[in-house]
Parts: structure tokens; C-alpha cells; sequence
């Protein structure tokens, strides 16, 4: 398992208020199976983590401004929950445009419990199935995606979970859509 997905590049798109265990949990997972992952954010520095929204749960150090990546750099893309952290990206140009473009890349794009807010600016929910912490279903459901009530939904490129509690069923989703996916130097070959 530790060699899965060696050559792999993943982003982790972030704010302050992001919730602690929904970026550790899957970026270990990928870290566990050989890929490379790596936090991006609207704003350099450190970006502050939540527990269960309310409580300060100490920081990340973001590696690059969202502004400064490129889709063609990365695998696959992360995106986190809090009710805080998605807020922040889906009224920043930036993040948003960045997640259009990896989904329309077709390459791998995870979102948990709130993440899937992101998703909706970016214009990418329409006719896509998925789920999400059931405070923004109605949201989803506004923005055309056809909403389920399951642990993790895989869509195409697309994978969706609902809660913290979900974080096995959504890590090993990414892991096996990554997996089975190629990276750039494998195309280029």
C-alpha cells in the first residue's frame, strides 16, 4: 500500500476554520500510499483549524498561495470541511476558478461534509450526484446536483462524504479513485 500512489501529487485547497480532521485524516491516508501532498490557500502563513467548528484546533502552514498553483501540477484535489473554511474559498476568485478548472480536468476532486460549497460557486454540482453534511443539501440540491444520504459518493471525477464520521469510507475512496489514475510523467512516457 505504501508504493499505491508514489508519484502522485495532491492539493489541499484551505482557509482559516477548515476542520482539523477532515484535512489530517485523508492527507495521511494519501501520505500512507505514497503520494505527495501539499496545502494551498488564499493566504500565506499558517491557516487556523477548527474542532467541530468552535474549538481552535492549532494550525497548518500553507505551502502555496491557490493564486500561484496550477491544476497541471497536481493529481488530484482535497477540499475540506468547517463550515468556516469553504465560506472563505468560495467568495475568493481564485479558489473558485481553481476548482473549475480540476474538475473540468477530470482528475480527482474530494469534498467533505462542507466542502461541497466550493463546488456549487464553481458552477461544477449540476447533474453531478453527491453528498455533503445535510445543512447544505438544500444548497446542492438548488445548485442542480442530485443529493443521496450515503457515506461516500464517487461520481466520475467527483468523490463526496457527508461528516468527520465518514473520514475511513471518503480516505479510502480518494486513495482507490487515485490510484487509479496516472500521473503527468506517466503520460508524457
Amino acid at each position: 500500500m505504501a508504493e499505491t500512489l508514489q508519484g502522485k501529487r495532491v492539493a489541499i485547497l484551505a482557509a482559516d476554520g477548515v476542520e482539523r480532521v477532515e484535512l489530517e485524516q485523508p492527507r495521511e491516508a494519501l501520505e500512507r500510499a505514497g503520494a505527495q501532498t501539499e496545502v494551498l490557500s488564499i493566504h500565506d502563513g499558517e491557516i487556523k483549524a477548527r474542532e467541530n467548528d468552535l474549538d481552535e484546533a492549532g494550525t497548518f502552514t500553507a505551502d502555496e498561495l491557490v493564486a500561484d498553483a496550477s491544476v497541471g501540477d497536481y493529481d488530484a484535489l482535497l477540499l475540506p470541511g468547517g463550515t468556516v473554511n469553504p465560506d472563505q474559498l468560495r467568495v475568493d476568485k481564485d479558489a473558485v476558478s481553481f476548482v473549475r478548472d480540476f474538475v473540468e480536468s477530470g482528475k480527482p476532486v474530494a469534498a467533505i461534509c462542507h466542502g461541497p460549497w466550493t463546488l456549487i460557486e464553481a458552477g461544477v454540482a449540476a447533474g453531478r450526484t453527491l453528498t455533503s453534511f445535510p445543512s447544505i443539501r438544500t444548497d446542492l440540491r438548488n445548485a442542480g446536483a442530485d443529493v443521496v444520504d450515503q457515506d461516500v459518493v464517487v461520481d466520475g471525477n467527483l468523490i463526496t462524504s457527508r461528516s468527520p464520521e465518514d473520514l475511513p469510507a471518503f480516505s479510502e475512496a480518494i486513495v482507490t479513485q487515485l490510484a487509479g489514475t496516472t500521473t503527468k510523467e506517466e503520460e508524457q512516457s
